[in-house]
């Protein structure tokens, strides 16, 4: 007879809760690390994952979530796609245990994980007034979010904090797009007063910005600074290097995956929204 190892495992231990991540996998420049801290922090839980693309619209949320909640997941993390709220409507009113996860909504019946957004873009305004900064534009985000418009009101709280008037001609929306952030570049850099300094409100609009700005010969750093929100490979390895905001994404999947492990096991507890510090990430783009 065979002696097997007391060490050999026979069965895979058995699975707690199956976990339903949906959110636009390629909208996101950074869903491929999030999503592995997720897988990561689930597996240490003994707890499955099952990834859906959202593809960042609203229909294919809801398609991609009732699909989710027929393969009987116990759980959702959910990163909001722009537009309406009626998916997370939905989720909450059926009692689904769901964490919003990187784009905060403004609302206090859900569980929610994201990063800073208000005091941060207010600490970037404050960096380029202290390199002397008066004319300061803004890309800013997608309008249907509600983190495009905590960061506007971050960049009007800095400008506030540092004794400048807030300007309406020094604001672009850029859709959250790099097409959209260089056609917004485009109407900054022809308008008046034109900036001697950008702020862009996510990462994936700095490629626009960047393109823009070659485009027209203007080199970042020296004739127009830059600092952005969002933390990109490309961005540190680009002359200059981008001055941006690093969300700690890491982290953000961790305590996603924790919070929602704390809603299934304790489902009457009030809901709970966590808010992660970003780190600022020093490049020459701002001049410095």
């Amino acid at each position: 007879m065979t002696a097997l190892s007391p060490e050999l495992r026979l069965w895979d231990p058995p699975v707690t809760h199956r976990i339903g991540v949906a959110m636009g996998m390629h909208a996101n420049p950074y869903a491929g690390e999030l999503l592995r801290s997720i897988r990561a922090a689930a597996a240490q839980a003994g707890c499955e994952v099952t990834p859906a693309d959202t593809g960042d619209t609203v229909s294919e949320e809801a398609a991609v979530v009732r699909s989710l909640r027929a393969d009987l997941v116990d759980g959702v993390l959910l990163v909001p796609s722009p537009g309406d709220e009626a998916v997370i409507n939905g989720l909450v009113r059926m009692g689904v245990p769901t964490v919003l996860l990187d784009r905060l909504a403004a609302r206090n019946d859900v569980d929610q994980v994201g990063t800073e957004n208000v005091h941060a873009m207010a600490s970037l305004v404050r960096h380029l007034t202290s390199r002397r900064h008066r004319k300061i534009g803004l890309i800013s985000g997608d309008e249907g979010l509600d983190i495009s418009r905590e960061r506007v009101r971050g960049y009007r709280l800095g400008l506030e904090q540092a004794g400048l008037r807030w300007n309406r001609e020094l604001v672009e929306c850029g859709l959250s797009t790099s097409g959209g952030a260089a056609r917004a570049t485009a109407k900054l850099l022809d308008g008046w007063p034109s900036p001697t300094a950008l702020v862009v409100a996510d990462e994936s609009m700095l490629v626009g910005v960047q393109y823009e700005a070659h485009r027209r010969g203007i080199h970042i750093g020296s004739e127009l600074a830059v600092v952005g929100y969002g933390d990109m490979d490309w961005a540190r390895r680009v002359s200059p290097a981008v001055t941006t905001l690093v969300q700690p994404v890491a982290e953000l999947g961790r305590r996603a995956v924790q919070l929602l492990l704390s809603r299934m096991s304790d489902p009457d507890r009030p809901p709970e929204s966590v808010l992660l510090t970003p780190k600022l990430l020093h490049g020459a783009s701002c001049g410095c």
